[in-house]
């Protein structure tokens, strides 16, 4: 059991963590609502839902490709840094965590990246 006072660095690093988190959860709520609202009820088709046309004419709008950029981006971290909240619980030893924290900067680097190669295809297809 280790003991921390209140300004150890472990407790800074938590606490820096858990607002990016909040921070990031509450940019969701905010991203999720637009795209839902852009992808699903202002559609003309019947049942609220797009055909590939339209989502490729939608992707076309510089506005809109900024938007579902940073909607990757903030998803992406949400998810992990709540994946490494959740693996942190199991009480990794210092070299596991710095492991396990450059994997997921790893992963989340490699998700976005792909997710901005498919947002370009589309862009481009239009």
């Amino acid at each position: 059991m280790t003991t921390e006072t209140p300004l150890s660095p472990e407790r800074s690093t938590r606490s820096r963590s858990w607002r990016w988190t909040a921070s990031s959860g509450l940019a969701l709520l905010v991203l999720v609502t637009i795209h839902m609202v852009a992808h699903h009820f202002v559609v003309d088709d019947i049942g609220g839902l797009r055909t590939y046309r339209n989502v490729l004419d939608y992707i076309s709008t510089p506005i809109i490709v900024v938007i579902e950029g940073v909607f990757l981006v903030v998803v992406t971290a949400h998810a992990m840094l709540g994946l490494r909240s959740v693996l942190l619980d199991f009480g990794l030893s210092e070299r596991w965590r710095s492991l396990l924290e450059r994997t997921l900067v790893v992963l989340g680097v490699v998700t976005v990246a792909y997710g901005f190669v498919l947002i370009g295809v589309l862009a481009s297809r239009a």
